[in-house]
């Protein structure tokens, strides 16, 4: 049965129905690819938040393959659409940049990995190794973060020169296994500089996509909540059944709104931010709203998965493909939440006073 949706704005005619025509959406990397560059370029420069955020967790709920794969082209966009904002000047015609163009944000660090950044006489080149760049082997181009002697700067990148070689792997994930997320190794590549030193980092649309990731997650977990509305549904349907879907109902809906509140605040800073009339003090800061944010939707996630899993039993892992490979999708892409790890950021936060509700 199709999910029910929880929001009103889940639901995004245009880019659905196009999604529908996309043999493989999900599975297909190249076409999705296609798909989520032809999304990206329609997209209002003025939306809101949750335009955004609602369109992500309209794909997850289609396939959590196919907002893995989107998810970070739109990132990318909207961090070269704030250093155009801030009237950075970024020469991606130099890269052979343009509409068509498909997106990646790589900036994750690895042990033993460093990819460094060095000015030569003709620009910018990159060398090292940089891990974790998912799809770098399918992508034209991505953002990625290298090192400028004890500083991180944000680059753009082509990626289909000779200097650049993707990896194969290691990736045996049994979740979204097309979405290969591999070290890229770079010789004096050549790169374009998207902002000063610490500029990606501190932005204030730093935050922003993180929850954008977050709302991905949400959108995954919405059919397995429809899944127990149909098993506590039938004629047979005991208790318990009542309780799981009640526990996963209340998660989600509490998602639902961390993620409302979270795309309301954020807009209202950035509006007064544009504004000049300082209402940006009287929010909490953007990285512990996006840390909460981040940590109540895995949570409810990890709630979802654990209920159905309970709920349902194995039949649906085992004979219902498009049920076991959701499963197996998002149990790979929450792992993205940092978990313990954010939540002591938010301790820390709360305790120097950055905190405000």
């Amino acid at each position: 049965m199709p999910a029910p949706s929880l929001d009103p704005l889940l639901d995004h005619p245009v880019a659905l129905a196009a999604a529908d025509e996309v043999a493989g959406f999900g599975t297909d990397v190249a076409a999705t690819l296609a798909w989520a560059v032809s999304a990206g370029g329609g997209r209002d420069v003025e939306r809101d938040l949750i335009d955004d955020w609602s369109l992500l967790a309209s794909v997850a709920a289609r396939d959590v393959g196919a907002a893995r794969i989107l998810e970070p082209h739109l990132d990318a966009l909207d961090i070269l659409d704030q250093a155009r904002r801030d009237g950075l000047d970024v020469d991606l015609a130099r890269l052979g940049a343009g509409p068509e163009s498909s997106w990646g944000v790589f900036a994750a660090e690895g042990s033993g990995m460093r990819l460094d950044a060095h000015e030569g006489p003709d620009g910018w080149l990159l060398s090292g190794t940089k891990p974790w760049c998912s799809l770098a082997q399918h992508l034209t181009h991505a953002l990625i973060t290298a090192w400028v002697g004890d500083e991180r700067r944000l680059f753009a990148v082509a990626l289909s020169g000779a200097e650049v070689v993707p990896r194969s792997g290691p990736w045996h994930a049994r979740g979204l296994s097309q979405v290969v997320s591999a070290p890229v190794d770079f010789a004096s590549a050549g790169a374009v500089p998207v902002g000063a030193p610490g500029w990606y980092l501190h932005r204030p649309g730093f935050a922003r996509g993180g929850v954008g990731v977050a709302a991905c997650w949400w959108g995954g977990a919405v059919p397995l909540r429809a899944a127990l509305l149909d098993a506590a549904s039938r004629p047979n349907a005991d208790q318990l059944s009542r309780v799981h879907l009640g526990r996963v109902d209340t998660a989600l809906w509490t998602a639902h709104l961390a993620l409302r509140s979270a795309a309301e605040a954020m807009d209202t800073v950035a509006r007064a931010t544009v504004a000049g009339d300082g209402a940006s003090g009287r929010h909490a800061d953007p990285a512990t709203l996006a840390g909460r944010v981040r940590s109540v939707v895995a949570d409810a996630v990890e709630t979802t998965l654990a209920e159905t899993a309970r709920a349902l039993g194995p039949l649906p892992l085992v004979a219902d493909e498009s049920h076991a490979r959701r499963v197996a999708d998002l149990q790979i892409y929450v792992r993205q939440h940092h978990g313990e790890r954010d939540l002591a950021r938010i301790g820390a936060a709360v305790r120097e006073g950055r905190g405000a509700w």
